[in-house]
């Protein structure tokens, strides 16, 4: 008997120029949780797009569902199967309520001209209910947070014959404890023998939730694997065919010049009582759970989120920012957590996002702007961060995630800072690109920045910091020397493990 409910053989596809799959097979099991790993242009994506009927694949594939060859699939015949995808950015109704989401495809498809909102109800009851979550059903899912999104549209797919679930990134914008939640919800429906494939970028996850793994690297399959045979440094090599070097960063001198100090900041329903100091060439972890309170922190010491209580001291020096320009002048520079929304500005081109921070430096007489120096200092932090671009002039928004965090470094580098703080800086990219702003963060700390460095990663806070900062209800619980602290005991400290 055949177990696979996936079996693709010979996929190709091409594109002007471009080979996004080349002889790729791809199989799985039904009832299986099952990841596929690459790098960004690994193929991953044109892979998702023909399994779901999107992208038709070059003549010679073979697709077999449930043991049954399939002249074709479009992506009628994939929801008809029971095939369905959910992106990253979810295709929900953010003004629509819980239940209009979920019974949306359900009353499109029958073709009913009136609105039975019992039905409505008891259709979203009970797909909440085979998930084990009792969301508010009346509630308009733009105000869910995006873990319960993400809840509401695996519910919308459980209203079809749900058979292959496909997820594309579904942690990247999730806090620890909710891609927790999310992963038992992955396992209840492998208990209904429904099989889930996990597209991620986050290694831990990978080894923690899945059973097989498929590795793509440049449009090709580099092979089938079970996580207990591999290990992190194992699989980022199979991914981008490069060792991954891990550096600790530069220890610090034992008379350490102080940036940035902290006295007992406080601020109702954000934070309190926090203190703390930042040295010269120092990389400061900062970790915590969803209302830890360490974004609001950041926001205070950028000017955005004044404090009621408490001093802030920069070089010795009271300092009371009133606004996010105050701090950019006085040597603060902040990359927040979410790049698209207020990292860059997404229809604009990557040169004017690069300079947009230092505006003023390239103003000449009548305010115009010195496109000669424009240009010098485009190209200087295009080499400098190693950004790929076709051309300064293209959109930001065609850049991949990598590259689009290097654009937002690079506009608060140009400002020249003597602090940076980074709100989650790898969020949402590839291993090669995250290693790269790893190394960055290092050389700009060893050049006598102080760095505060935000993220719910504890490999990252704790491979790239000097010292780590343990935040839970606005308040520090612990501090920790990365030297002597390992994953496990970090986890254990805030209810992570």
């Amino acid at each position: 008997m055949n177990d696979y409910i996936l079996d693709l053989k010979r996929i190709s596809k091409n594109y002007p120029g471009i080979r996004a799959l080349d002889q790729v097979d791809f199989a799985v099991r039904k009832g299986e949780i099952h990841c596929l790993m690459g790098e960004n242009g690994s193929g991953k994506s044109t892979l998702i797009k023909v399994i779901s009927g999107i992208v038709r694949p070059e003549p010679g594939a073979e697709i077999l569902i449930n043991g049954r060859r399939l002249e074709q699939l479009s992506s009628k015949t994939a929801l008809d199967i029971g095939i369905h995808v959910i992106y990253q950015d979810l295709a929900l109704y953010p003004n629509l309520t819980v239940k209009e989401n979920i019974a949306f495809n359900r009353y499109i498809e029958s073709g009913q001209k009136f609105v039975n909102w019992k039905d409505i109800d008891n259709i979203a009851r009970y797909a909440l209910k085979e998930l084990g979550e009792s969301i508010d059903i009346n509630r308009t899912v733009g105000s869910l947070s995006i873990a319960d999104q993400q809840l509401v549209e695996i519910a919308r797919s459980l209203v079809g014959d749900l058979q292959v679930l496909i997820m594309d990134e579904p942690t990247s914008s999730l806090t620890r404890k909710e891609v927790q939640a999310l992963f038992a919800v992955i396992k209840k429906l492998q208990q209904k023998g429904i099989t889930t494939i996990f597209v991620s970028h986050k290694l831990n996850e990978i080894f923690e939730i899945s059973e097989r793994v498929t590795v793509l690297r440049d449009g090709k399959k580099v092979g089938v694997y079970e996580p207990q045979d591999l290990d992190h440094d194992r699989l980022t090599y199979l991914m981008t065919g490069q060792t991954v070097l891990h550096s600790k960063p530069e220890a610090l001198a034992d008379h350490r010049e102080i940036l940035l100090e902290a006295r007992n900041l406080s601020k109702k329903g954000n934070f309190k009582n926090i203190t703390f100091q930042l040295a010269k060439g120092e990389i400061l972890g900062i970790t915590g759970l969803l209302g830890s309170g360490r974004t609001e922190l950041a926001l205070a010491l950028f000017g955005m989120n004044m404090p009621e209580s408490g001093d802030i001291l920069l070089e010795g020096r009271p300092v009371r920012f009133r606004s996010n320009l105050d701090a950019l002048r006085a040597g603060i520079g902040y990359v927040p957590e979410h790049r698209m929304v207020q990292g860059l500005v997404m229809p604009q081109p990557i040169d004017e996002n690069i300079t947009i921070t230092t505006i003023e430096r390239l103003l000449r007489k009548f305010s115009l702007i010195d496109r000669k120096k424009q240009k010098s200092s485009i190209k200087h932090w295009v080499n400098e961060l190693a950004i790929k671009i076709a051309s300064p002039h293209a959109a930001v928004m065609t850049l991949s995630g990598g590259n689009q965090q290097k654009v937002v470094l690079s506009k608060w580098l140009a400002t020249h800072p003597k602090v940076l703080i980074l709100d989650e800086p790898t969020i949402g990219i590839d291993v090669l690109a995250k290693n790269s702003i790893h190394q960055l963060v290092k050389k700009l700390a060893e050049s006598g920045m102080g760095i505060i460095l935000i993220s719910d990663e504890i490999p990252e806070v704790l491979h790239n910091c000097h010292r780590v900062l343990i935040m839970q209800k606005g308040s520090i619980l612990h501090e920790c020397c990365p030297e002597h602290t390992s994953e496990q005991e970090l986890a254990e400290q805030f209810n992570l493990g």
